[in-house]
């Protein structure tokens, strides 16, 4: 399993079909079959992955939005990509 660091670039991937629903968001992997549901903060992260990006520029845009203080953020932005990543919902950047 790879682990993702502030440099690692990651992508939402094709396998997946995703909702806003009032400032969260809904996903529905293709590949499983499962839903997973984000807050607004992980609906945020969600629209950012729609395009390639970097961890670090993912927690940039975070910390620029949203009262939080930067370790903390680092660490539950790594959580939820690697959640993401399990899931196959987002994929690395090659």
């Amino acid at each position: 399993m790879r682990t993702l660091s502030l440099q690692s670039a990651v992508v939402a991937s094709e396998q997946q079909v995703s909702s806003d629903l009032g400032g969260e968001a809904v996903i529905l992997s293709l590949a499983d079959g499962t839903y997973y549901g984000l807050d607004a903060v992980g609906a945020r992260v969600w629209e950012l992955l729609q395009r390639p990006s970097t961890v670090a520029e993912l927690r940039d845009a975070v910390l620029r939005e949203y009262e939080v203080e930067e370790e903390q953020c680092t660490r539950d932005l790594l959580v939820l990509l690697e959640q993401m990543m399990n899931a196959h919902l987002i994929k690395p950047v090659e």
